[in-house]
């Protein structure tokens, strides 16, 4: 079919961000990948950081974040500053943690050889019981579901063949299972573009369908699940519905709801979706590094929502920038947690004190967390600097070390990173914006909002200490806004959807030369657009996850560090 017929039928329709309503300060802000401790592996191959598959639980007005391979789990007033909890009485070195909420106790149950079940009435202490040494279910990626009526539901499942499944459980039997499995969630690739395996779901055969979470909405049960790899950047969350906890269950064409293919950090698949305390929804979910290992993962965490159809959308579109924390109830049709903080530093002019082979300054620029800027040495007084290359305002910073050289393990003690960031108008006088000389944290991705917004051209950032090996960035990333105008609006937009295969299409539209980049928006209703990919320095997009012969519109906004210039309705 002609790309004619494919821009007629899809179109470029509505907006979906509008400017947020919400009176709030920035320092309650967040940025993806979270600002965590992100622990050190084990694995004796290779040395890198590891925190995956989440769950975060509203348990007594606190939350609590668990994920895989962490050492213990964090806690939480409002989802914005966490403190870590390490344990010893769980089995945190297991994947795929569940919990639930029964009688005031919560139930926790993870990825293991021998299934044990663990109970703790205030998870604030490390007090974790055994409840049940014997679960007859040997499986992984577990998900407990209480119902409204006090019914227990398992879930389960982590496989490139066989099924999701589901079994009730016994809360009145040490959670013993009742009955048998139920087969709930199969394998579609040839269907449903986004579980077929590969980089850009172009490996020609089924995904790994895994990490399934239930969620009920207005008397619906929302069947959620991951594929079709953690590795991969087009890791996503698809759903199912049904009107009950164990089906029939029948897909739902907008997904996977959750999917961030593009940007900074990729992936938003694993996850679960929950209820924050003013009854706002949020996904949070698995992001993807994958470099040193498949298993070199971070978090990242997403508002989602219903819509008046009872579809369930996730928002990734600038997933990785900056985000307010509503301290109310939200409308996300409507109102937006973008902060209108824009990316300053993106392929700005880069120097630095020294370069490893294959790791120049500019890497640490270039928006793709899968490379690096390396300094020679890890010694105190490495340093980079970037040219904004005008005067621009500086509201906030996401430090993003790489650990190039390390070779920490779980269990080594880790020296925190420590730093300083200056700024200045001429590259000659420096003035300094953020001292971290005495920190003590172990964050990797660390995220800073100023006091007061600064003006500045010269941005440098100095090592002091390192955990190990060498000074290293995968992103220093400068957020804030310009002093010029926004980009002009995408035109001459054209969408080919291949005729042979309506799983994939391309889509092209006319460069726009003061862009810094794009955001795709797509969905399956006119003005209802939920699904996104940001685009760096290019002006086209293969799109291969679609569902086979369902309709979708399109829109694609222009963005720069000045602010957004939406596409044009058609």
């Amino acid at each position: 079919m002609t790309h004619k017929y494919w821009a007629l039928i899809f179109g470029i329709f509505g907006a979906i961000t509008c400017s947020s309503a919400i009176a709030q300060q920035a320092s309650q802000s967040f940025c993806n990948p979270l600002n965590l401790n992100y622990r050190f592996s084990y694995d004796q191959s290779s040395s890198y950081r590891e925190a995956a598959d989440p769950v975060i639980h509203l348990f007594k007005n606190k939350y609590f974040l668990y994920a895989s391979k962490s050492g213990g789990y964090w806690y939480s007033d409002d989802m914005v500053k966490w403190t870590f909890r390490s344990s010893v009485t769980l089995p945190v070195e297991d994947y795929a943690p569940t919990v639930e909420t029964i009688h005031d106790t919560v139930f926790f149950i993870a990825s293991t050889g021998v299934s044990k079940i663990f109970y703790n009435t205030d998870p604030l202490i490390d007090n974790w019981k055994v409840y049940n040494s014997r679960f007859p279910i040997h499986m992984t990626d577990p998900a407990l579901f209480k119902d409204d009526d006090g019914r227990v539901y398992f879930y389960y499942g982590c496989s490139d063949k066989d099924p999701i499944q589901g079994i009730e459980l016994n809360p009145k039997k040490f959670l013993d299972t009742i009955g048998k499995p139920k087969i709930l969630i199969g394998h579609h690739f040839k269907d449903y573009g986004w579980e077929e395996s590969g980089e850009k779901n172009d490996g020609g055969k089924d995904g790994w369908n895994e990490g399934a979470w239930m969620t009920k909405h207005n008397g619906k049960y929302y069947l959620q699940y991951a594929s079709p790899g953690t590795e991969v950047k087009v890791y996503g969350d698809g759903v199912y519905v049904s009107e009950k906890p164990l089906g029939p269950f029948t897909y739902m064409p907008n997904s996977p709801f959750s999917s961030k293919p593009g940007g900074f950090i990729n992936g938003a698949g694993h996850g679960c979706t929950f209820q924050d305390k003013y009854g706002n929804y949020w996904h949070v979910a698995t992001m993807t590094i994958s470099v040193r290992h498949m298993f070199e993962r971070r978090i990242g965490l997403f508002p989602a929502f219903f819509d008046d159809k009872g579809q369930l959308h996730c928002l990734t579109s600038f997933g990785d920038y900056p985000m307010l924390m509503p301290n109310r109830k939200m409308n996300y049709e409507k109102e937006s947690l973008f902060a209108n903080w824009m990316l300053l530093s993106y392929h700005k002019p880069v120097t630095a004190s020294s370069e490893l082979p294959g790791h120049p300054a500019s890497m640490a620029c270039n928006e793709e967390v899968r490379n690096w800027w390396s300094a020679t040495t890890g010694n105190s007084g490495e340093w980079l600097q970037i040219d904004l290359q005008k005067l621009c305002t500086v509201n906030a910073l996401q430090v993003n070390f790489a650990d190039e050289a390390s070779r920490l393990k779980a269990g080594n003690t880790v020296r925190p990173y420590q730093y300083s960031i200056s700024a200045s108008d001429d590259g000659i006088h420096w003035r300094s914006i953020v001292n971290k000389s005495k920190n003590t944290a172990d964050v990797t991705h660390d995220y800073i909002v100023l006091p007061q917004a600064v003006k500045a051209r010269y941005i440098k950032i100095s090592n002091l200490q390192v955990p190990d090996g060498d000074f290293s960035l995968s992103g220093f990333r400068i957020f804030g806004k310009g002093t010029g105008k926004l980009p002009k609006a995408v035109a001459g937009l054209s969408v080919q959807r291949e005729s042979a295969d309506t799983r994939r299409a391309r889509l092209e539209w006319a460069l726009v030369k003061d862009a810094t980049g794009y955001i795709v928006y797509y969905g399956i209703e006119k003005n209802k657009l939920y699904h996104s990919v940001m685009v760096y320095g290019e002006n086209s997009l293969d799109l291969s996850g679609l569902n086979k012969d369902v309709p979708y519109f399109f829109r694609i906004d222009s963005f720069n560090e000045n602010g957004i210039a939406k596409g044009m309705q058609k």
